[in-house]
């Protein structure tokens, strides 16, 4: 039996691929293995990038099987509803820069699996919804709050009350993605943008996406100022930092460290 969460390590990147045929639902085993990977990884210094994708040409993620939820047990949804949420927020929450490469339909818990990444990269075939409510249930990882903070809550209301369904160019139109790219092109691009993730420091970047998260807090602007004196004077703390500036005066790569 393959396993459900596949990964690759290219250098200082990971690539993570979303392998449950034939449209890559997730499952309590699946989520798990996701909880464990993102964790292994965050603790391995080598790794400054991740890359999600889905196995196949046709699918990113469908989200759930629905069968899991077919006969009502509230104890199921109650364990698979904390599964997708901590799952997702450990994705979210990876030190380095994780991008989506959404090779197909993005549906349910799969797009939400796409938000909880720093970056959307689409092929022009993908197709994103959060269909939930059509079936009885919500978003339950991320989808309610996620989408209205990258779409606009006019967009996030068609999306999730209405059932709208987005193609590859509206979804770039409304901020659900960053870039779309022609069908099968989605984890070169992907790849590509890690590898220039990875020409930064690491500690630095991990600081960064702290403080860019943080402003979904409704954190005033001082204290988001505070927060960035602070963490700027931590880096002097860090290995990144004297290397970083010292290749920069000696003309030469820097090799960073991640500490």
């Amino acid at each position: 039996m393959s396993e459900p969460i596949q990964l690759e390590k290219r250098g200082h990147i990971a690539v993570l691929t979303i392998n449950n045929p034939p449209a890559n639902t997730w499952t309590a085993e699946s989520l798990a293995a996701l909880i464990r990977t993102v964790e292994t990884l965050d603790a391995d210094d080598n790794i400054f990038s991740l890359v999600v994708t889905g196995q196949g040409e046709k699918f990113f993620s469908a989200g759930a099987d629905l069968k899991t939820f077919a006969d009502g047990d509230k104890a199921r949804a109650n364990e698979m509803a904390r599964l997708f949420g901590d799952a997702f927020a450990t994705l979210t929450a990876f030190r380095g820069v994780s991008i989506a490469a959404i090779n197909g339909y993005a549906m349910g818990g799969g797009l939400e699996c796409a938000m909880a990444c720093d970056i959307r990269i689409a092929e022009a075939h993908a197709q994103m919804a959060l269909p939930e409510a059509s079936v009885g249930l919500l978003p339950c990882a991320g989808g309610t709050q996620n989408l209205p903070w990258l779409v606009g809550e006019g967009w996030a209301k068609r999306m999730i009350l209405c059932g709208e369904r987005v193609d590859a160019e509206t979804a770039l139109r409304i901020g659900l993605v960053e870039e779309v790219v022609p069908s099968g092109e989605g984890l070169a691009k992907a790849l590509a943008l890690a590898e220039g993730a990875c020409r930064q420091s690491p500690s630095a970047v991990a600081r960064c996406k702290t403080l860019v998260m943080s402003a979904r807090d409704g954190r005033s602007h001082s204290d988001g100022w505070r927060m960035e004196r602070e963490l700027f004077v931590e880096l002097f703390s860090t290995e990144d930092q004297k290397e970083g500036v010292n290749a920069f005066l000696e003309k030469r790569s820097p090799q960073w460290k991640n500490r």
